[in-house]
């Protein structure tokens, strides 16, 4: 439950500041964004985006076939697109309206990236990918699918990958990773992402430069600033007004970085009105109560099992 209030939190929350620097935040906002109230004056937090919706096809995914399917959660995402497509990235766009996409998903994204000369690496994987970790089995499997369907690049495959790693060890087995466990994932698809981790792990978060244009949307960027959360935030909210502050992709960056937080310090850490001041709380609270119970009974040994 607070690996996915943590989505639509980050999401919400970091949706008023997009695409702005760091400088234009504190001269905006009266030098800080803290809660939802400081940037709508109706206190609420929008969380139906492109990063809470698409993850939200994914959870969906799972309901109907217990893993992520190439087909069917390309489907459910073009459908998306279809009849919302709200803050529908410009590569995603592309690869998601390819005449060929609905019967060649993986093909067509190979296709669109080499169009673009294999170096199109952007976050729209990384975003939506947080439930991929809660499910319990097949999770670095299910991450390769969940970001292969639209981005090919192997930095965002891998970039995938690591975050629902980290969620899935945290909500599963109370593991935290350190460096050489993130750095080892990370060899096996793009070394490039390894400054990144090193940069997450050791240094400020100013140093990932979320702001700096271009670039705010790239996934090595965004995994750098989950993984600064990870390893740096002292908390949910601490991590989850760091990240918001320091401008570029912060919806994005936050949303992905408020599900580890929230899988990390857990449900009871959020303070309460990041939740309530959700736009719609209820529906949404009704989709987390749901999968959190389905997976329970999928995953949770039966009193017969327990040795």
């Amino acid at each position: 439950m607070g690996c996915l209030y943590g989505q639509a939190i980050g999401n919400a929350l970091g949706l008023f500041c997009e695409d702005m620097s760091k400088t234009q935040i504190k001269s905006e906002f009266a030098n800080q964004v803290t809660k939802y109230s400081d940037c709508d004056p109706t206190g609420k937090g929008f969380w139906q985006d492109d990063d809470t919706n698409q993850m939200l096809c994914l959870l969906n995914e799972y309901l109907d076939h217990g893993c992520i399917t190439e087909k069917g959660a390309a489907k459910k995402i073009l459908n998306w697109l279809q009849t919302d497509g709200c803050g529908c990235g410009y590569h995603t766009y592309a690869v998601l309206s390819d005449p060929d996409y609905a019967e060649s998903p993986i093909n067509v994204s190979k296709k669109i990236w080499e169009q673009a000369g294999a170096q199109s690496a952007p976050n729209g994987a990384i975003m939506r990918t947080s439930v991929v970790g809660i499910w319990k089995d097949n999770v670095e499997n299910n991450a390769i699918t969940a970001a292969q369907i639209t981005h090919y690049d192997p930095r965002c495959v891998g970039s995938a990958v690591i975050s629902s790693i980290i969620i899935n060890q945290l909500i599963w087995y109370n593991k935290i990773f350190d460096i050489d466990d993130i750095v080892e994932i990370a060899q096996r698809y793009d070394k490039r992402l390894i400054e990144w981790i090193e940069t997450a792990k050791y240094k400020p978060i100013a140093c990932l430069n979320l702001d700096i244009v271009p670039g705010t949307g790239y996934t090595g960027r965004t995994l750098g600033s989950a993984l600064w959360a990870y390893w740096q935030a002292k908390s949910f909210e601490d991590g989850l007004i760091s990240i918001v502050n320091e401008g570029g992709d912060t919806d994005t960056n936050a949303a992905i970085s408020c599900a580890i937080l929230g899988a990390k310090f857990g449900y009871s850490s959020i303070p309460s009105h990041y939740i309530e001041k959700l736009w719609d709380v209820e529906a949404y609270s009704n989709i987390v109560e749901h999968f959190t119970k389905c997976v329970m009974a999928k995953f949770q040994k039966t009193p017969e099992a327990k040795s």
